[in-house]
């Protein structure tokens, strides 16, 4: 059991990002604003964890304009997936 709650990541304990991660697994990106409509989050809360998942390089962000207005994608980086995929592996095995 204590084997299992040491591959348990941190970083993906709070809800929202545990839905940022899984959206991002299955998509190869999403823009900010279909993260927030997707997530039902609020503008700072849903950047604020994407700037944790960012800072632990769990994610990547790629910014550019799109008609003169300012686009932000995400997408998860090769780290960030494995990680999340030993995470819910770990999580499977504590219910089973």
């Amino acid at each position: 059991m204590k084997e299992l709650l040491l591959q348990l990541e941190k970083a993906f304990e709070n809800k929202l990002r545990l839905g940022i991660m899984s959206a991002l697994v299955v998509n190869d990106y999403l823009d900010f604003n279909a993260l927030k409509d997707l997530l039902g989050a609020t503008d700072g809360n849903l950047a604020s964890h994407l700037k944790a998942l960012e800072k632990k390089e769990y994610i990547r962000v790629h910014k550019e304009f799109i008609n003169r207005k300012p686009n932000t994608q995400y997408s998860a980086t090769t780290g960030g997936k494995a990680a999340f995929e030993k995470h819910l592996n770990a999580l499977s095995k504590l219910i089973q």
